[in-house]
């Protein structure tokens, strides 16, 4: 038994992804530097290269675990999900929290890091096979909130409907005073209802 797999490793080497995830969440890639992470985590420096072998393999642990976190938020919403028809308004909303997160008093911030986390896993190709992995989850979990409230969707649709989301906020973060999430509620809206 190494001491990274001993339940004090296990707890610190979890402290430092948990640490990670936040600084992530909070200034995005940059922000994750191996003296952050330990001071967050609490946690001597060192510890930082003890546990993972680079600090690629540190971000990586902590897109992980924040995208885990979020599938397993959206998984909660789904179980709680009877199964039946509902109205265009609660299902856009719930597709909303599933790709922007959940509605917060700093909307407008909080999409904007979030998109920015998005492209800017795009420009670290370690990221990509876990990006896509994590990808295919939620089009998965989408897929399942759809069919458990009554709309007819395939893959393709669930596809065009992420665009249509990802774009209105896209348009939306450029304005002067930005409301991403209104702006894609809008466009979801007039797109569920065809």
């Amino acid at each position: 038994m190494t001491s990274g797999s001993t339940p004090k490793g296990e707890r610190r080497r979890r402290a430092l992804v948990e640490a990670a995830a936040a600084l992530l969440i909070e200034g995005g890639f940059d922000a994750v530097r191996h003296r952050a992470v330990a001071e967050r985590a609490g946690l001597p420096l060192a510890s930082t290269t003890y546990y993972f072998e680079s600090l690629d393999e540190l971000v990586t642990a902590a897109v992980e675990h924040h995208g885990r976190v979020e599938l397993a938020r959206g998984r909660h919403r789904l179980d709680e999900l009877v199964t039946r028809q509902r109205s265009a308004d609660t299902l856009v909303e719930l597709v909303l929290e599933m790709l922007l997160g959940p509605p917060s008093d700093h909307d407008a911030e909080s999409v904007l890091s979030r998109y920015e986390r998005l492209v800017a896993t795009g420009r670290r190709p370690y990221l990509r096979p876990l990006t896509r992995t994590l990808g295919a989850e939620l089009r998965t979990l989408l897929k399942e909130i759809f069919i458990r409230s009554g709309a007819d969707v395939d893959d393709r649709r669930v596809e065009v409907l992420i665009s249509l989301v990802d774009g209105a906020v896209v348009n939306a973060l450029i304005e002067v005073d930005p409301d991403p999430r209104r702006a894609a509620r809008e466009m979801l809206r007039d797109a569920l209802s065809r």
